[in-house]
């Protein structure tokens, strides 16, 4: 048996590594791939997988597909994807499905279905209107503008004034960038994340927001602390999951005033806080939920 762990690093990043080393603790050959290497090709009347430059035919029972690499056109965005569709009609799994996870990295598309399916959901515009943002602006007091497709909270900004969401409306316009801007959700100083294994809560902690500051992303600085999750809490992240068709996930939810709120899904979460807090790593949760999809 073996598995490949895709990235496009140019070595294996800290969550590949644990998940390399989470398969060989369980006997499973683990390799680590780069997404932009992998050809897909029809040859000899028969759908291969390979690997540049030796385009040597690549054999393997699953896929862990943790990024897709840094794209800037369209063109290189429906490559990548055609490789692993391709490799998911040749029945091998791929984890998370390349369009699943291209469905969760947008985050109105996510949402959208999240409130289709009854998930309270932040109010939220997408728009190319300057005049659409501002007035969204001085009716919500307080919004977050935020990168359709991002990660780790990097590029999101808050304000209350209806000129700042002028002048970065128009600044990223002129780019030929959409706006994404979203109700901030009034929470305490905090947020919680939950670790969603195969329709299982594995773990969940606080995020915690640096003093002064109001993002609660660990890159950014929060601190994390372990938490039992109620029975609502785990409902909501696993349904969260579940509508997104993923694997598994880290469902990001907030305490509002009105209840919880679901604010993201992550299709490939880092976890090294939430290890940290809570000392358990997701890589054995994913690595024995893999194995388990190989032997089906």
């Amino acid at each position: 048996m073996k598995v490949a762990v895709v990235h496009e690093a140019p070595i294996p990043t800290w969550s590949s590594r644990q998940l390399i080393l989470a398969f060989e603790e369980l006997g499973v050959e683990a390799i680590y791939l780069r997404a932009s290497k992998i050809v897909a090709g029809i040859f000899n009347n028969k759908l291969e997988i390979m690997y540049s430059p030796s385009m040597n035919e690549l054999t393997f029972n699953a896929i862990v597909l943790r990024n897709l690499g840094y794209i800037t056109l369209l063109d290189q965005l429906l490559r990548r994807l055609d490789v692993f569709r391709q490799i998911e009609s040749m029945g091998i799994p791929v984890i998370n499905p390349a369009d699943k996870m291209m469905l969760a990295r947008d985050k109105y598309a996510s949402l959208m279905l999240l409130k289709r399916a009854g998930m309270p959901v932040p109010e939220t515009i997408v728009t190319e209107d300057i005049h659409v943002a501002m007035k969204v602006a001085e009716k919500w007091r307080d919004v977050v503008i935020k990168p359709i497709i991002g990660s780790m909270g990097l590029g999101s900004i808050r304000t209350s004034d209806p000129d700042v969401v002028y002048r970065i409306a128009r600044t990223l316009l002129s780019l030929g960038q959409p706006l994404y801007i979203q109700k901030y959700v009034e929470k305490p100083n905090r947020d919680i994340r939950l670790f969603v294994v195969s329709n299982e809560v594995i773990a969940a902690a606080y995020r915690i927001q640096p003093t002064g500051y109001w993002k609660t992303n660990v890159a950014q600085g929060a601190k994390v602390k372990a938490l039992k999750p109620d029975k609502e809490l785990e409902e909501l992240a696993i349904k969260s999951t579940e509508v997104l068709g993923l694997h598994y996930s880290g469902v990001d939810i907030a305490e509002s005033n009105e209840g919880y709120i679901v604010l993201e899904v992550n299709a490939s979460p880092n976890w090294k806080g939430l290890m940290k807090a809570t000392g358990i790593n997701p890589a054995k949760y994913i690595a024995k939920h893999i194995i388990e999809l190989i032997r089906k």
